[in-house]
């Protein structure tokens, strides 16, 4: 594969032009960008998938749903619809995609929509309800929308800095992308991650001259889904775990620091389950001979699976900030609410 991918080299080279020089007539207003009169926060990555978007957006709803009326506006990815959908708890996996979907049914409260033309979604958003600032998901290389603050995410151990471009490597777009951002954040770290290994990465970031933060996953005490199980009672369980998002490694670590026997069926990214799948995985359930055994999968895919399979089980997770840097970036980003309120009031 790695041999596949220097091969692929040229390739690479030819995309880093067409996405630079497309990143140029940006720059430089020969494609407009729609600014809108309310914050727009885009929560994007320079590389492929995996990089824990979905917390850190459902961070983010937390930190300001009690304050302001906020929506989330996604694309929808791989859903079978087209145009702009409100999100609502009726609708399926199928029709509006998973993390939308997600969204939907954790935050009654928060108007979720998708919409494939971002500008439109939002035009649309402001035309239905009373919003005071917008979270899009998965669009820093969405330039259409002039977002008023981006957060850029890149994991612990796959660091943009350290990648390089589809199809040698993993990149959307080139490292010089990263200038766009406000904020820098380190996802997926180690929860003992010290303050030296934290100066190693901030002086590998130094010259894009952005705040950093960084982040760990979470992992919550109870299963939810079919029934609530503690976690501290797993180990007495056989588990089969079912996955289907782009890197599942930050749950088996943890699965296996826990001292949970399990099993994995590993599907693609976004996968929407066949029926083929799901008697895949019901026959290997039923293979498991011990008397306490349960299907446990992630909260994305628990959105997609559990029309089919009713006994199911997921893990939520949650974004939490190392030491004191929670409250940095909090009141990073408060701030800029506040003050984009504020001037354009005037």
């Amino acid at each position: 594969m790695k041999l596949l991918r220097f091969l692929l080299f040229p390739f690479a080279i030819i995309y880093d032009l067409v996405t630079t020089f497309r990143n140029f007539l940006f720059d430089i207003n020969f494609f407009k960008q729609k600014r809108f009169p309310i914050p727009v926060i885009v929560v994007g990555n320079l590389s492929v998938g995996g990089t824990g978007k979905t917390p850190q957006i459902e961070y983010l709803i937390r930190l300001l749903k009690n304050s302001y009326q906020i929506a989330v506006l996604s694309r929808g990815y791989k859903r079978k619809t087209k145009g702009f959908l409100k999100v609502s708890n009726s609708h399926s996996a199928n029709e509006v995609g998973d993390e939308p979907l997600q969204f939907a049914k954790k935050f009654s409260d928060v108007f979720v929509a998708v919409d494939e033309q971002r500008v439109s979604g939002i035009q649309q958003i402001l035309t239905q309800s009373k919003t005071d600032a917008v979270l899009l998901d998965d669009a820093f290389q969405h330039r259409k929308v002039k977002g008023s603050f981006y957060l850029l995410l890149t994991k612990f151990d796959e660091l943009f800095v350290d990648d390089f471009l589809i199809p040698t490597g993993n990149l959307r777009e080139s490292r010089r992308g990263a200038q766009r951002t406000n904020a820098i954040i380190i996802t997926k770290c180690p929860e003992n991650l010290t303050e030296n290994q934290q100066n190693i990465i901030k002086n590998k970031l130094e010259k894009y001259k952005k705040p950093i933060f960084f982040t760990t996953i979470s992992y919550s005490k109870t299963l939810k889904g079919y029934t609530e199980i503690l976690v501290d009672d797993l180990p007495n369980f056989e588990v089969l775990l079912v996955t289907g998002i782009a890197n599942p490694s930050s749950l088996t670590r943890f699965l296996e620091d826990k001292k949970i026997s399990f099993k994995q069926l590993n599907f693609p990214d976004h996968h929407q389950f066949s029926n083929k799948d799901i008697e895949q995985i019901l026959q290997e359930f039923n293979s498991i001979h011990k008397s306490k055994k349960l299907i446990l999968t992630t909260e994305k895919d628990y959105v997609r699976l559990n029309n089919h399979i009713k006994s199911v089980h997921y893990l939520e997770i949650e974004t939490t900030f190392l030491g004191n840097q929670k409250e940095v970036f909090d009141n990073l980003l408060l701030n800029h609410i506040n003050q984009f309120s504020k001037d354009n009031s005037n």
